[in-house]
């Protein structure tokens, strides 16, 4: 079964991008055992649509994924890059 959390991002985050087939996610454990750390790949030219300005975009992406996990019983860190 795949991650919830996983899906979430990935689908959130294709409907941003001009080229949703670039979009990778993965998914990292930390150091830490109780974070988990996703990173969102996207290509190049989408970087400033998946940030927005002055982080808007990636915050709201971040909160979201956040609100998502705290309801499962995790703990994320969404990097974007």
């Amino acid at each position: 079964m795949e991650d919830l959390i996983t899906n979430l991002l990935e689908v959130m985050v294709r409907g941003l991008v001009s080229k949703p087939d670039d979009v990778k996610i993965e998914k990292i454990d930390a150091e830490n055992k109780d974070l988990t750390v996703y990173r969102v790949i996207v290509s190049e030219e989408d970087m400033g649509r998946i940030i927005g300005k002055q982080g808007r975009i990636a915050k709201s992406i971040r909160s979201i994924a956040r609100a998502a996990a705290t309801k499962s019983g995790e703990r994320i860190a969404v990097e974007i890059g």
